[in-house]
Formats: C-alpha cells, sequence, structure tokens
C-alpha cells in the first residue's frame, strides 16, 4: 500500500524571495499553486548565515493560510521549537547534526501542535532515524549542504530518498519525505519518482523570469513523476 500523498507537494523558499516584498511573495506562491510556504531559520551557528526569526513567523503566519514549514537550522532546537509553532508554524523540522536529544524535541513539536520532522545533511546516512520512527512526521532531506540557496543539487541523494523510502513502507508508518537544495526542472520528476512527497524549490521559483511559470511547471514535472 502507498504510504504517499495523493499528488506530490511544492513548497516555495522564502530564502530566495525579496525579503522586502514579503506579502507579495506570499501571494505569488498562493496564486502559484503550490500549497506549502517554506520558511529557513539560520542562526548563524549551526549554519554560517542568519536569516529570520519568531516575530517574522508571527507576521507571515497573519499574511497566509497556506502551511508554514519551518526549517530551523539552529543549534539547541529544544529551546525554541514549540515557540515556532506558537508563531504559526505548522511543520517545524529540526537537524538531527544539531539535537543529541531528538525524540525530546520532536515530542515537543506535536505537543505544541505542529508536525514534527528531522532533517539530514548530505553526510548523514538515513540509518540515523531508524530508533526515531513514529516519532517524527517527517523526513527533510537536504540535497545540499544548508546555510545558503542556489547551490547545486548533489546527485547521491536521490539514493538517500529511495532508502528512506523503503524504510517506511518497511515500517508502515505514513511519514512524509521532504527534499531541499538544488530542485528544479531537470531533477523533481526524478525525485519524486525516488518516493518523495514534498520539493522545497528557490531559486528556481523566485529568480525565475517568470515566477508562477516556474511553479507551475514543477508541479508539472513532479506529477509526472509520480504518474512513472
Amino acid at each position: 500500500m502507498s504510504l504517499r500523498p495523493a499528488s506530490p507537494l511544492l513548497a516555495p523558499s522564502l530564502l530566495s524571495a525579496d525579503f522586502t516584498r514579503l506579502g507579495e511573495e506570499l501571494r505569488l506562491i498562493e496564486a502559484s499553486g503550490a500549497q506549502v510556504v517554506h520558511v529557513d531559520v539560520m542562526d548563524g551557528r549551526f549554519v554560517p548565515n542568519i536569516t529570520i526569526g519568531l516575530p517574522v513567523v508571527e507576521s507571515l503566519r497573519r499574511a497566509t493560510t497556506l502551511p508554514l514549514d519551518c526549517h530551523l537550522m539552529i543549534v539547541e532546537p529544544l529551546r525554541y521549537a514549540a515557540d515556532f509553532v506558537k508563531a504559526g508554524a505548522d511543520w517545524v523540522s529540526i537537524h538531527q547534526e544539531a539535537d543529541p536529544h531528538l525524540n525530546r524535541t520532536l515530542a515537543s513539536i506535536r505537543q505544541a501542535g505542529g508536525k514534527a520532522g528531522v532533517v539530514l545533511n548530505p553526510g548523514t546516512p538515513i540509518e540515523t532515524l531508524v530508533d526515531l520512527v513514529g516519532d517524527f512526521d517527517f523526513v527533510l532531506l537536504m540535497s545540499v549542504n544548508p546555510g545558503f540557496g542556489g547551490q547545486s543539487f548533489i546527485p547521491r541523494v536521490l539514493d538517500k530518498v529511495r532508502r528512506l523510502d523503503a524504510l517506511r513502507r518497511e515500517r508502515g508508518l505514513p511519514f512524509l519525505i521532504e527534499v531541499d537544495g538544488g530542485v528544479g526542472m531537470k531533477n523533481a520528476a526524478e525525485l519524486v519518482r525516488a518516493g518523495a512527497d514534498c520539493l522545497v524549490a528557490g531559486n528556481a521559483v523566485f529568480k525565475a523570469e517568470d515566477p508562477k511559470l516556474a511553479a507551475a511547471g514543477l508541479l508539472r514535472e513532479m506529477l509526472r513523476g509520480r504518474e512513472a
């Protein structure tokens, strides 16, 4: 039995948007047919970049009804994870590499009412999740090293998607598989075919000549991957 949602999800990343026009960029995402808004939270410690925090998430929540997918690239995620749910995040993901007590932090996200996710960097094997299956709602596989947008896709992550899909089928638990980094027209169909349910796209949408057309094209490619 398939554990995958009926249609794959596209989550444009605000990291590539114009931060002076976030309200307009949210409306663009809504008009494009994308189903999720991806929000990258960086603290300048876990990754060498600083982006946004809780006040901006609160403002984003007031400006859209789409699910907010907050990817926390921060140290000590237990201190803040539940606060992001309270600020309006629907999905909150934390890095396996940043938290020695993952199950505790995941539980705090769920208890606050959010969907809890684990993020794996490109060099972190999916086997690190085996004893946590059931504690999370989704897994975000990084297909670039986190911290900056516009990086090139790391092809070996495709094999990680396939292995993670095999793990969820083996365990019979319907967690979602999300992929972030270097996603575009050349690999969207292949990623969904491998088992991805949600693709994060930044530059492929916001840096395109026509962002709405680019998002529509990605959604078509993702559906093509699902049909295959």
